[in-house]
């Protein structure tokens, strides 16, 4: 986010974790992270990492501990909601834990994500029903069940 140019991350940079993240899934992402390969600097990140399974996490931190070995410049974060950080994975991974403030204002990081989810020509696209023609939008409603 220090330039308006640089990119959102891509896909195979983000995994978003549920309860039912299998192995193979986070394995995957692991590989992906650890395993040099010519991909440039991603950074990785895991998300909800506490929503993992204990056996998931198990075998994440296992397979995490044999891959770091071959690659000492890998740029891993792994994200957890605070209120469950004494889940396995946050447990692990707690000796490398860092609490994080924002460094940009909201106004900036709104202005950035707006750069990047800006629909160029929204002739006859669905981003023309989102405020200036995002092609993102969240609807959120204070009360449960309102059909949005």
């Amino acid at each position: 986010m220090n330039s308006p140019e640089q990119p959102l991350p891509t896909f195979d940079e983000v995994l978003l974790c549920t309860p039912q993240t299998s192995a193979e899934q986070v394995g995957l992402f692991l590989r992906r992270c650890l395993i040099p390969c010519h991909g440039g600097d991603k950074i990785y990140t895991m998300l909800f990492a506490d929503e993992l399974s204990y056996d998931v996490s198990c075998r994440a931190e296992e397979l995490f501990q044999h891959l770091q070995r071959y690659n000492s410049s890998y740029r891993l974060i792994i994200l957890c909601n605070c209120e469950r950080e004494n889940s396995y994975l946050p447990s692990a991974f707690s000796h490398y834990k860092v609490h994080m403030i924002p460094q940009r204002s909201r106004s900036e990081i709104q202005q950035y994500l707006q750069h990047h989810f800006r629909v160029a020509q929204p002739s006859s696209s669905a981003a023309a029903v989102f405020k200036q023609h995002m092609c993102v939008g969240v609807v959120s409603s204070k009360r449960a069940g309102m059909g949005k």
